[in-house]
């Protein structure tokens, strides 16, 4: 699916192997147990290109219709910031740099999840610092 090697480090930057990590979430052998879990399997959803774990991952009333990962950005490095976590609902606050072809830069987003039919889905973000 994204050739990348099970053995390894995902790139979520947990210091753990793909396979352990973020690989069982991308692969559906298990749900996230938390937001700042998807949410760091969302940053490796991007990283390694899969774009079916960001559609099955993304709330359907806020998903886009094409959510295919740009191939021409290598994003290179997760920190995340805050995490909170309030019965079925949740924010990640985090950092995402990346580089392209037109040069590079750090994503930093504020990002809502909810749990849905008991999963935890993505539903959108403030972009930015904080004011």
């Amino acid at each position: 699916m994204t050739g990348l090697p099970r053995a390894a480090a995902c790139p979520c930057g947990s210091g753990t192997p793909y396979d352990v990590c973020c690989g069982p979430l991308h692969r559906q052998e298990r749900q996230a147990a938390t937001p700042e879990e998807l949410m760091r399997s969302r940053y490796s959803a991007f990283a390694v290109g899969d774009g079916n774990h960001l559609f099955r991952t993304w709330h359907p009333r806020t998903r886009p219709e094409d959510v295919d990962p740009d191939p021409g950005t290598t994003w290179t490095g997760l920190e995340v910031l805050d995490a909170t976590e309030d019965g079925d609902e949740g924010t990640v606050e985090f950092r995402a740099s990346w580089t392209s072809p037109a040069g590079s830069g750090v994503l930093h987003e504020r990002s809502r999840f909810t749990r849905r039919a008991g999963r935890w889905v993505y539903v959108d973000g403030e972009f930015g610092e904080p004011k």
